[in-house]
């Protein structure tokens, strides 16, 4: 007779739209139970009536009163994940921080350092790797029957305009946003590293061309030139200035053996 499956308990913090994207998951997923939403705004700014689980607006609380908690999604502001994800540890719950992991390199390494002394394990969302073109481009980077990689292109043309960029929002806030290639466009960063391999010899460019007025940010375009340290070398361009709506997302590689664009 088969065992019951072990359902793992998790908690969302930061309950907008990709938070519930996290609990609808958790709720979908017959190994994952939701036991707790938090969130500084109320359950009516939210609109998460449809989630029958304890609601808090207080982290600690939610902590005190489920030490049963095994998991901690965190999808709040992107300045605020290295603050959860190390009060998450300092309460040995396991972690699932949504992109970007965090503003700062020395602050990754000290959620990474944190959790590997505790025994716990920390989950970044990278999602896009998991997407079947992404697996297939992978296996066949990995198979060799690319042959050498020579260049490597990566184009971004999004438009976050004031649709985007509402007063009352922290998107475009310089220390809980991060700027457009850690909001934006950090997917298409990390697809890069995991194709590829590390890189060296970084120089860029950016500009604002017209959000000057829109967010606390320094760029909302740029171009940025690389070599990878394996082989080959490669450019990033990207921009959120589009007119209207999204234009491009689009990796070109053109290597020994063959030339794709995906």
């Amino acid at each position: 007779m088969r065992e019951p499956i072990k359902s793992i308990k998790f908690a969302v913090i930061g309950c907008g739209h990709i938070g519930k994207r996290h609990a609808e998951m958790i709720m979908r997923n017959p190994e994952g139970k939701l036991i707790a939403l938090c969130d500084i705004l109320s359950k009516e700014e939210l609109d998460i009536d449809g989630f029958k689980v304890p609601f808090y607006t207080s982290y600690d609380k939610m902590l005190e009163q489920h030490p049963e908690i095994e998991v901690i999604n965190i999808a709040t502001p992107n300045g605020f994940h290295f603050r959860h994800a190390m009060i998450a540890l300092d309460a040995g719950k396991h972690i699932v921080v949504e992109k970007p992991f965090t503003l700062s390199k020395s602050d990754a390494e000290k959620i990474a350092y944190k959790a590997l002394n505790i025994n716990k394990l920390v989950f970044s969302v990278m999602q896009n790797r998991y997407s079947p073109p992404s697996i297939w481009i992978k296996n066949l980077i990995d198979s060799g029957r690319m042959g050498e990689i020579f260049l490597v292109q990566l184009n971004c043309y999004w438009n976050r305009d004031k649709r985007y960029y509402k007063p009352d929002s922290w998107h475009g806030q310089l220390e809980l946003d991060g700027g457009t290639l850690f909001t934006q466009f950090s997917h298409f960063i990390d697809i890069l590293y995991w194709l590829f391999g590390d890189l060296k010899n970084i120089s860029s460019r950016f500009f604002n061309f017209n959000h000057g007025h829109l967010t606390e940010l320094n760029e909302d375009s740029g171009i940025i030139t690389f070599d990878f340290k394996k082989e080959g070398s490669g450019v990033l361009n990207f921009s959120t200035s589009i007119w209207d709506k999204n234009l491009e997302s689009s990796m070109t590689i053109i290597s020994e053996k063959g030339t794709i664009k995906i």
